[in-house]
């Protein structure tokens, strides 16, 4: 029974799977969280529990210093209608993104949702269909650059962190975002053994 249990998540999840890595991420989060069609609106009610960190508890500005120059946070932004932020929003993530104070093309853009374990292991099994696993990051992570752009995800359960800019050409370039946020998040992290 328990494997069957299994087999149906696994296929519910691959099945999610195309629609959470794309632009549709909102959409798929919550038609795989909701179970499927119990919930004729699945969208209607986040389901996130509302994260507590501030943009500046979760990644302090001096953590940004390794890229070499300067970052404010910019409190007017709004993320792309379809992006992982724009789909944390939704869920009562907090959404943050940061500017060069130098060059305002240069940007951080951090999101950071607080998941059920369900909606948790959907976007874990998507992102690792979708390849790039990072183990640096200390907890299940993936990264992938796409148009100049790079993507890391995270997740330092019930935390999804997902973080994304132009200075990330590779997984290490993202390295001092996820360990900032995920040091926030879990502060007695560091303390526990590794077994």
């Amino acid at each position: 029974m328990g494997h069957h249990v299994g087999m149906t998540t696994r296929s519910r999840a691959r099945a999610c799977s195309v629609a959470v890595v794309t632009a549709a991420a909102a959409l798929a989060l919550s038609a795989c969280s909701s179970g499927g069609d119990s919930d004729p609106t699945p969208s209607a009610t986040p389901v996130g529990t509302a994260v507590a960190q501030t943009c500046a508890e979760l990644l302090p500005t001096e953590a940004l210093s390794v890229y070499g120059t300067t970052f404010a946070l910019d409190d007017s932004f709004t993320p792309a209608k379809g992006s992982p932020a724009a789909t944390i929003a939704k869920q009562r993530g907090r959404v943050c993104q940061f500017v060069a104070t130098d060059d305002d093309t240069e940007t951080i853009t951090l999101a950071v949702a607080d998941l059920p374990e369900k909606s948790l292991t959907n976007l874990k099994d998507a992102l690792y269909d979708r390849g790039g696993s990072v183990p640096t990051y200390r907890v299940e992570g993936y990264f992938a650059l796409n148009d100049d752009v790079g993507r890391a995800d995270a997740f330092a359960d019930p935390y999804w962190i997902t973080t994304q800019s132009t200075l990330f050409t590779e997984p290490g370039g993202a390295q001092p975002v996820v360990d900032a946020v995920r040091a926030a998040l879990q502060p007695t992290a560091s303390a526990t053994p590794a077994g």
